[in-house]
């Protein structure tokens, strides 16, 4: 029998599937995401719990005319297969492949380009309002999980549509789960509203049954009248309808029949609508229900075992600061830990464990965390906020006016930075030296190695000033060819000295430039390797030496040429008067794509072989 499956190559072919084959769709996706997705590598769980969803949207609404955006956007693999990309789906994030999320590039049917938490309600609003000022019709959804609801833009969108009365539906896909479980009040206050899912039955029947009494008319009209409405009186502090919401639900989201009714009568609402959906993260997979964090995103693996295929690869970055934060928080009491809804992701989940009354999981809020932290610092705490480099770009205002400001002891331990690879454009950490470095005040640092990392987090610590120390993703390494040189504030590392040619390498760079040494001394180039350490603020007597006796100075760094180190350097020997041949090699100023991080590397230039042959060739004039 031929799949239904099959029968979806362009957008809309959902409407020919009869409604009783629905359920035998939703298992063919299920299976196709997991087969897929096992081959692949990428978001799991939250795919798996919105196939029902994303179904009942697309019977609900036409595509590309209306307008459908995803929170974050690694749920919308569902989404993809409904508009034709299925068979695609063997490249999915791969270099030149599909993207692991919405790409407006990618087809007419992603609306808006998505990747980070709590955006979805503003872009619908600012789409609903478009529609109505150029006198459209088209219709406006978006999705966003519990999870994205402790991000405060989306109570800043929330407020502004209700005022507005923009016609527009919001779906909020309650799976209890972001990345990990949710925590906080609207996590606790979705948990009572769930436990009342029979209260618009109560309601109704309430209501009646109080008018059939002359006393029971007046009390209805009493409590519609009033702020405490009858809703109010069944679940208190009903906070959608109070910002002028129209709230529906909560409903199964697994329902596909349900959901569509809901969706099509809110769509028929000439004002905002918010359907409460719950449903079930990893569903259809054993594997991802009973785990649903260590398959929200997860590489190549076995569907029948759940392991993945790739084995063990070392330690990580990531590992090496966990181990590190919790040996300093046994002997320093007044450490604590801050993350922005990954313990896990960013290794704090140890910590959690082991002193729990210093950990605090302030949900999907950078910044919160970086202000609330700034307070812990200001009442002799000694906060340590760890976050990936691509969030803590949503802190920016925060870093500079309620940390750096101040000069407050916060250190930022800043995961991912640099190329991480598959996830693309929003993920990739290749900002964070352009916009920590020039804040005044803010230190900067990047290991070369693991043991660095540890004996910086250290020094970090003792330091008692702001300070950004940042790290790649991936293993963990170790140099250990050379004698290594005593940790001084704002002090390089010279790991080999010659004079002709300096490779200046800040952090995830130092190993690529060890190996560029020996590629370029094959062809009897006499090569100086310099472990930097810090961005800022930077060695400048390792700069002057340097410019004294060497032909040619290159830096090398994991960030856009922009503003980075690389441009650092360029403008301290421009306003020192030096004259020097100077090369920066880095990142081009603009997004990386999604692809292998190696891939990615190889392509911009930044590996061992790459450098090499660009030295050698600026070097000779080509």
């Amino acid at each position: 029998m031929r799949g239904l499956l099959e029968q979806i190559n362009q957008p809309n072919d959902i409407k020919k599937i009869k409604e009783k084959d629905y359920a035998r769709l939703a298992k063919e996706i299920r299976e196709f995401l997991v087969r897929s997705i096992s081959k692949t590598g990428g978001h799991l769980a939250s795919n798996l719990g919105a196939v029902e969803l994303t179904m009942a949207l697309h019977l609900a609404m036409d595509f590309p005319e209306d307008k459908l955006i995803f929170d974050v956007g690694h749920q919308a693999y569902t989404h993809k297969i409904l508009t034709g990309r299925r068979k695609e789906f063997a490249t999915l994030r791969a270099y030149e492949g599909l993207s692991g999320f919405p790409k407006r590039k990618e087809s007419d049917c992603d609306a808006f380009d998505t990747g980070h938490s709590s955006t979805s309600i503003s872009a619908a609003a600012g789409f609903a309002i478009a529609r109505d000022l150029a006198g459209e019709k088209y219709r406006v959804a978006a999705v966003i999980g519990d999870g994205a609801l402790s991000g405060g833009m989306a109570y800043e969108a929330l407020n502004h549509i209700g005022g507005s009365r923009s016609r527009m539906l919001i779906v909020l896909n309650d799976n209890r789960m972001s990345i990990s479980e949710n925590i906080g009040g609207m996590a606790a206050y979705l948990g009572k509203v769930r436990t009342n899912v029979k209260y618009v039955e109560f309601k109704d029947d309430l209501e009646q049954t109080l008018r059939k009494t002359k006393l029971g008319t007046k009390l209805v009209y009493g409590l519609k009248r009033s702020k405490d409405s009858i809703k109010h009186f069944i679940v208190p502090g009903m906070l959608f309808e109070d910002m002028g919401i129209t709230y529906v639900g909560p409903i199964d989201g697994h329902n596909i029949e349900l959901m569509v009714r809901a969706f099509k009568t809110a769509f028929s609402a000439n004002k905002p609508v918010l359907v409460h959906v719950v449903t079930e993260k990893g569903r259809g997979y054993e594997f991802a229900k009973k785990d649903p964090s260590s398959f929200h995103g997860v590489e190549p693996f076995d569907v029948k075992t759940g392991k993945g295929l790739k084995g063990d690869r070392g330690k990580s970055y990531t590992a090496v600061f966990s181990e590190a934060v919790c040996a300093l928080a046994k002997e320093n009491k007044r450490i604590a830990a801050i993350t922005a809804a990954m313990p896990q992701g960013t290794g704090l989940d140890e910590f959690a464990k082991r002193y729990p009354e210093r950990f605090f999981d302030v949900g999907i809020a950078e910044e919160h965390a970086v202000t609330f932290a700034a307070g812990l610092a200001a009442g002799g705490f000694q906060p340590i906020v760890a976050v990936y480099s691509t969030f803590l770009q949503r802190a920016y205002d925060q870093i500079v006016h309620d940390v750096c400001v101040g000069e407050l002891p916060v250190v930022f331990a800043v995961d991912r930075a640099g190329i991480v690879g598959n996830d693309g454009e929003t993920h990739q950490g290749i900002l964070d030296i352009s916009y920590l470095s020039h804040i005044p005040g803010m230190t900067v640092m990047a290991p070369g190695d693991a043991t660095e990392l540890k004996e910086m987090l250290a020094f970090a610590v003792r330091l008692k000033k702001p300070v950004a120390l940042r790290y790649p993703r991936g293993a963990a390494i170790e140099i250990s060819d050379t004698a290594r040189k005593p940790l001084i504030y704002g002090k390089a590392e010279v790991l080999f000295s010659e004079n002709e040619i300096a490779l200046l390498a800040v952090g995830s760079m130092v190993e690529p430039a060890l190996k560029a040494r020996d590629i370029l001394r094959g062809g009897a180039y006499r090569v100086t390797v310099v472990n930097m350490r810090f961005v800022t603020p930077m060695d400048e007597e390792l700069l002057d030496d340097v410019a004294e006796g060497h032909r040619l100075i290159v830096t090398l760094e994991e960030n856009i040429h922009a503003g980075g180190f690389g441009e650092k350097v360029a403008a301290y020997y421009a306003g020192h008067g030096k004259k020097v041949q100077l090369k920066n090699i880095a990142l081009p100023n603009h997004y990386i794509e999604h692809g292998d991080a190696e891939v990615l590397r190889e392509k911009y230039g930044l590996t061992a072989e790459k450098i090499a042959e660009e030295v050698r060739a600026f070097y000779r004039g080509e």
